[in-house]
């Protein structure tokens, strides 16, 4: 018996030391990631295999997928390729359950104990997962100082809102990303909002340089938001002309905000920390934890709701929160400028709503009874919204839209472009706000001019003499450098090559494309319907400019195919900086292509073999490095 219980305890003693050889971390803080859909629960090393457990976050029903090629990389440089998944199969889809939460365990070879950090990466690969600074010391993670500019600055809770001038000039962004490695980012996308010229979305690619830091310069009339698309997230900032905004990102903290199991932990200080112009503000709208989204920024959640409901209906629904966001905002510690500009920022919103009436109902019942493209214009163009006498006296309450104040707010040149979608907008908000004078309807105004040159349209002796009703000369100012800028690129254009302009000739719609590719037979094919208003066409365009010249060798033909749409001047001037076969065919033919190839919008890109067979077909940019994989297929075959 005493030999039996000797052995046990033996036995036992042989299994704790196994263990206590394990190490252990709960909950690793890290640096920064490409995506919130995965974190680390946990991390077990043993002298055999190390196991990173982890939890997803996604959409129910929707699925994720991890990828054979995953490794681990430690600060010492070396790589720990992926043996399997535990509960997940390697390239496999894996459905996120109803709860929209999963588990599932990684399995990499043994990390030597002087191993600090890890860096998890799927690959090199568009849409890897990858998640940098790993920490497995975390006392050591959490005693890191930030550096001296990270300074909070003290809010005068009395300040009012200054109200904006009206300039034209050049504003400085400065940005310092900490804790920085040249795998996360080279470039940043700056998302321009701009009040003056409504360039809803336009982007800006902004180089970082190797120690983190970057520098954009900016021509804008006032003051102007942007927004910095990271992999690990956005950041939202004012800029303004002769001002200079500068930037200091704590990724640790940004992304520890929204991580699911991190988020209470404690804080590595802010996540973005502001000096320069109104450096006091930009921090405290940083800060704001109110929602003044007046309702689901998913649109078929908003869909579901409205579909079926009247005009008025549709009001109640979209303004139901609005007394409780005005409550929050006059209860809230904020300063009286921060309330300010929220106050005016949901003003734009709820403006933005209410010029959509007619287009977000048709978009539910379009949306929700999933009617083909036939059906869908049909019931678009013929089908009329009525709107009672009086529907829109509502905007009275959101005359701050109307003010120089306006230019604020992170809405507002996208509330000027949602107005365009409201019927006899000019008379309506003429009627509505008592004036036909102010800023809004400047920059209305300006818009319409500024988007007629950018087509390629120079202004006419007529629009020359438009200039001069503005309120401000700034406005003018800007047309006419961007009139002269327009009109030295169209000369320069006439000279440019390495673009074809083809004919899709008379052929009728079933014979259009096969006629279209049977003059590049025998090559593989690129083919991008896209149209010039296209903002993801443009970026996309450039983005695969590098992949074009990598594969300038290879026997590929990039073909570009859009329709009427697309002005023809702009067209023949945007098409000098994209090499390639060009068609321009008719809205007939357009509509043909779209309804027979089931495309559902722009960019749609087409691989086609030497044979003529579509190879690989996607809406949306894929990304360079799926693009050029489904190429080298179509090319092997």
């Amino acid at each position: 018996m005493k030999r039996f219980v000797w052995i046990i305890g033996l036995i036992f003693c042989i299994t704790c030391t196994i263990q206590a050889k394990d190490r252990v971390i709960e909950r690793p803080p890290f640096l920064a990631w490409s995506s919130n859909s995965i974190e680390v629960d946990k991390i077990v090393m043993s002298d055999t295999v190390t196991t990173v457990y982890i939890k997803a976050f996604y959409h129910p029903k929707y699925w994720i997928k991890i990828a054979t090629g995953s490794f681990l990389k430690d600060n010492n440089g070396m790589l720990y390729p992926i043996r399997r998944g535990v509960g997940i199969t390697l390239d496999k889809e894996f459905w996120m359950p109803e709860s929209g939460e999963a588990e599932f365990q990684l399995q990499f070879p043994p990390i030597p104990e002087n191993v600090t950090t890890l860096d998890f990466s799927e690959g090199d690969f568009d849409g890897a997962y990858k998640i940098w600074g790993i920490q497995l010391d975390k006392d050591a993670f959490y005693k890191q100082k930030l550096p001296k500019e990270a300074v909070v600055h003290k809010i005068n809770k009395k300040a009012i809102l200054p109200t904006p001038k009206l300039v034209y000039g050049t504003a400085t962004l400065k940005g310092k990303i900490l804790d920085y490695q040249k795998e996360m980012i080279k470039q940043v996308k700056m998302h321009i909002e701009s009040p003056a010229l409504n360039i809803h979305n336009e982007q800006n690619i902004i180089k970082i340089k190797e120690d983190g830091t970057f520098l954009a310069e900016v021509k804008v009339a006032s003051v102007t938001s942007v927004a910095l698309e990271f992999p690990f997230g956005w950041i939202e900032c004012l800029i303004a002309p002769n001002e200079e905004t500068s930037l200091i990102i704590n990724t640790r903290e940004l992304c520890r905000k929204q991580a699911h199991l991190q988020r209470k932990d404690k804080t590595y200080g802010e996540p973005v920390y502001f000096n320069g112009y109104l450096a006091s503000l930009q921090q405290e709208l940083a800060s704001v934890d109110i929602d003044i989204v007046l309702k689901s920024v998913y649109y078929m959640d908003m869909y579901n709701d409205i579909v079926g409901k009247s005009a008025d209906e549709y009001k109640a629904y979209v303004l139901e929160r609005l007394p409780s966001i005005r409550k929050e905002i006059a209860q809230s510690q904020y300063s009286n400028a921060c309330k300010e500009l929220l106050n005016i920022q949901v003003d734009l919103a709820a403006t933005g709503k209410i010029a959509m009436t007619e287009r977000e109902l048709k978009s539910a019942h379009i949306a929700v009874n999933k009617l083909d493209r036939e059906q869908r214009d049909d019931y678009f163009y013929n089908t009329r919204i009525d709107t009672p006498k009086g529907y829109y006296d509502i905007l009275k309450e959101f005359s701050s839209i109307n003010t120089l104040k306006a230019l604020y707010g992170k809405y507002y040149a996208s509330t000027i472009y949602l107005i365009s979608f409201l019927p006899d907008s000019q008379k309506v908000l003429e009627e509505t706000l008592g004036t036909g004078q102010g800023p809004l309807f400047d920059n209305i105004k300006f818009n319409k001019l500024y988007q007629s040159i950018k087509d390629f349209t120079p202004l006419t002796a007529e629009q020359h003499a438009e200039l001069k009703t503005f309120s401000s000369p700034v406005y003018a100012e800007m047309l006419t450098q961007t009139n002269k800028e327009i009109i030295k690129k169209i000369e320069l254009n006439k000279r440019k090559t390495g673009f074809t302009v083809n004919e899709a000739g008379q052929v009728s719609n079933e014979d259009l494309f096969p006629s279209i590719i049977s003059k590049f037979r025998g090559h593989t094919l690129l083919v991008d319907f896209w149209a010039t208003w296209c903002g993801p066409c443009r970026t996309a365009n450039k983005a695969i400019l590098p992949m074009k010249e990598e594969l300038k060798d290879m026997d590929i033909i990039y073909l570009y195919i859009t329709g009427e749409t697309s002005p023809k001047g702009t067209w023949e001037n945007m098409i000098t900086d994209i090499h390639g076969e060009h068609f321009r065919v008719t809205n007939e033919q357009w509509s043909f292509l779209m309804s027979s190839f089931n495309i559902r919008g722009v960019p749609t890109y087409f691989v086609v073999d030497p044979e003529g067979n579509i190879t690989f077909k996607q809406t949306g940019f894929p990304g360079v490095d799926t693009m050029k994989k489904e190429l080298m297929k179509a090319l092997n075959k």
